[in-house]
């Protein structure tokens, strides 16, 4: 395949962003950004995504499109960010309209984050295809974790979100709004009928002791070793086992942010009348 890939990884929130690149045109798509956020101060940072803009400019890169797999619980995209520096158009999977009526009357945000997700250039649907220069990209729906979960599979390699981890750490967790385990088993076994040989890129890793950060990893590998729901395993007993690991497990730290601004894709909302942008905290509803 005619296309290049370039990862990068933020410790703070274990994540791992990626550029794709048809060669030819230099015609690429950034997948999973991130816009540094410290909880207790309320400030953004950008030095990860401008990390990204660096290597993009650098390398004479055209952006065409920036890539969401889902609507991320803990970390904040930098996708506006990067669209205002780069252009391309932001993505992600056409249920996330399903995250969007759960969420937003929690937070009562209905007068900046639309609804029908417009807040976002294009609604990717189920086994949609599209294209980053002269390279095609299929769009599968792998609900389960959220409803909006998304993979994109450009030639030997498939974007995964956190649908899977490395094999010693599993899969993504079910007690989401929207998820259900028996959902997220069937998407698994999607992806994992992909030719056997096919990549598959992570949106975190979170180590066992004794190893490093890794992200990417085949279907092969994932059939045999994924602790969770290797070759063998029946949907039954993965519900059972993914139910109990979920079952009064913390949220994420950085859930009622990463939820606000990434349902509006990365940005905080419009300011109220002192300019000043805020983060609402639903007091006993989650």
């Amino acid at each position: 395949m005619n296309i290049e890939l370039k990862t990068f990884f933020d410790k703070e929130t274990a994540t791992f962003t990626h550029i794709i690149t048809d060669k030819e045109t230099k015609h690429s798509a950034i997948i999973d950004s991130v816009l540094n956020y410290d909880l207790y101060s309320g400030r953004t940072k950008t030095d990860s995504a401008d990390l990204v803009i660096a290597y993009v400019k650098e390398h004479g890169l055209i952006i065409d499109w920036i890539l969401e797999t889902h609507v991320h619980a803990d970390h904040i995209t930098a996708a506006h960010y990067l669209k205002t520096q780069l252009g391309g158009r932001i993505g992600i999977g056409s249920k996330i309209t399903e995250v969007l009526k759960h969420w937003v009357p929690i937070f009562n945000t209905g007068n900046d984050t639309p609804l029908d997700g417009s807040q976002f250039d294009h609604l990717f649907e189920d086994g949609e295809t599209f294209w980053i220069g002269k390279t095609s990209v299929q769009v599968i729906h792998t609900p389960g974790h959220t409803p909006a979960c998304a993979t994109y599979v450009i030639g030997d390699m498939a974007f995964v979100g956190d649908t899977l981890f490395m094999p010693d750490v599993g899969t993504a967790r079910t007690d989401f709004p929207g998820g259900d385990a028996g959902v997220l088993y069937d998407s698994i076994k999607k992806i994992l009928s992909l030719p056997a040989e096919t990549i598959l890129l992570l949106c975190h890793d979170y180590p066992t002791a004794g190893r490093q950060e890794v992200f990417q990893i085949s279907v092969a590998e994932e059939r045999k070793k994924n602790i969770l729901i290797h070759d063998g395993i029946t949907r039954d007993e993965y519900i059972q086992i993914r139910n109990g690991r979920d079952f009064n497990k913390p949220v994420p730290k950085l859930l009622l942010p990463s939820l606000q601004a990434n349902l509006r894709a990365g940005t905080f909302g419009n300011p109220e009348d002192n300019n000043v942008s805020y983060i609402k905290i639903p007091i006993n509803c989650i």
